[in-house]
């Protein structure tokens, strides 16, 4: 009899705790300031999927293939370049890079990628990539080393419009 109501009590505790389950949250990371009413809109870690397109953008820029990057803009793409140029629409794009690669062999060696996300003040689900990069590329036959960050907008898995931040490379410090 004592074993039938140890065995009763065992399961009573067992049925009656619950399973903890981890629970996949969403957390705020910051907050974007809109342009148009200065209001702080809530910020959130991204998707891999936005951080997967800017990585095939970088590698099309590479590889300096004008097709997989043409395939990649949304044909109203806006880029803002890091001395004050401004790219409007893909095909000026394509033609600035064209002429851009011939001249100039540039090289991205990516050293960081993150995604992030806002739902901006009309509802709509704006997803941002901000990227760092060491570029090496040739100038008047001399070759020259910056430092990039990109900010990259996406969306339904193309590059809406991005913003070229830019600095000369110094030698990293050894520790």
């Amino acid at each position: 009899m004592k074993k039938i109501i140890v065995l009763i009590s065992i399961m009573i505790i067992i049925s009656c705790q619950q399973q903890v389950k981890e629970i996949e949250t969403i957390k705020r990371i910051g907050y974007d300031v809109s342009d148009k009413t200065g209001k702080k809109i809530d910020l959130f870690g991204g998707t891999e999927s936005a951080t997967k397109v800017w990585e095939d953008y970088i590698k099309a820029h590479n590889e300096g293939d004008l097709d997989a990057i043409k395939k990649l803009n949304f044909d109203d793409i806006k880029i803002w370049g890091p001395n004050g140029e401004f790219i409007d629409g893909s095909e000026a794009h394509i033609n600035f890079l064209s002429m851009w690669f011939e001249g100039n062999s540039p090289k991205w060696e990516p050293n960081y990628f993150i995604s992030n996300q806002l739902t901006d003040e009309r509802g709509s689900l704006k997803q941002w990539v901000t990227s760092g990069h060491d570029l090496t590329m040739e100038v008047e036959g001399q070759e020259v080393k910056v430092y990039q960050v990109h900010d990259a907008l996406i969306e339904d898995g193309k590059v809406k419009m991005f913003y070229i931040y830019e600095r000369t490379d110094i030698q990293k410090s050894q520790e």
